[in-house]
């Protein structure tokens, strides 16, 4: 016979993320379930909560279990097509409204756009901006176009691949940068890896985007790239040739993330 375990029990243990995987068993708040500590769960509700732990103990991120993840003010879904959506990029969204008037139409586009967070957010702050967002992975634009109900070009393809005769007032991106033998990679196994690394320094993608941008930048238009925390000065180094009005920015962790640069 098997023991009868209450929300009390497992809140008690030292598991994981166990009041999420908890409500996500049981489809309730975590105020809920702090208001109702004696429920006993049953036997499916146990098979459920077994595997999510199992799922979770094995490293596979919350995020993936629930299919969401929050962005700015937004929810996203997300897939393991996808990179998650982190809380350093939500700097890309805040440089973005700084740097243009919100009530002016402006064409931006979001490369390797993956969930879509940054073009959708874009765009249901800035509702009068054209926005266009691009992936080379089929699967993952699936998953930002199930994430928008806003209008949004979406187009497949290699970064400028995508959108060969168009120029933009604003390019923005978070691409992949991540050194491909950085022994962090082991922490992100479940995430898409051509999401993640970039060559033996991580700036190969970085270094294509700079290069090729001013050919789709309107004139006095703007680059705004992520970056790894170690990659700002040769980022600013990539960029004398082409761009001016460099700024750089730090993310809340005051580790520098961010860098905007203006076409000449």
């Amino acid at each position: 016979m098997s023991v009868r375990k209450s929300i009390k029990d497992f809140l008690r243990e030292d598991q994981k993320d166990i009041s999420k995987l908890l409500s996500l068993t049981l489809d309730q708040t975590k105020e809920q379930l702090f208001a109702n500590p004696e429920y006993e769960l049953n036997e499916s509700e146990l098979e459920t909560l077994d595997s999510l732990v199992k799922q979770r103990n094995n490293g596979k991120p919350f995020a993936y279990l629930k299919g969401s993840q929050g962005f700015y003010d937004l929810d996203f879904i997300v897939s393991p097509a996808t990179l998650i959506p982190r809380p350093e990029t939500e700097l890309l969204i805040d440089i973005s409204l700084n740097t243009f008037n919100l009530n002016k139409k402006i064409k931006a586009l979001d490369l390797g756009t993956g969930s879509g967070a940054i073009a959708i957010t874009l765009s249901k702050k800035c509702p009068l901006w054209e926005v266009t967002a691009t992936d080379k992975s089929n699967e993952a634009l699936k998953i930002a176009k199930l994430n928008t109900h806003k209008k949004i070009n979406f187009f497949c393809g290699d970064w400028f691949d995508a959108v060969p005769d168009e120029k933009f007032d604003l390019i923005v991106s978070n691409p992949p940068y991540i050194d491909e033998h950085d022994p962090h990679l082991d922490n992100l196994k479940y995430e898409p890896l051509e999401a993640l690394t970039s060559g033996a320094d991580g700036l190969d993608d970085i270094r294509i985007i700079i290069k090729e941008s001013p050919k789709y930048l309107k004139e006095g238009g703007y680059l705004l790239l992520e970056h790894g925390f170690n990659q700002q000065q040769e980022i600013i180094g990539l960029l004398k040739e082409s761009f001016i009005n460099v700024n750089t920015y730090k993310d809340l962790n005051d580790i520098d993330r961010a860098v905007l640069a203006q076409y000449r």
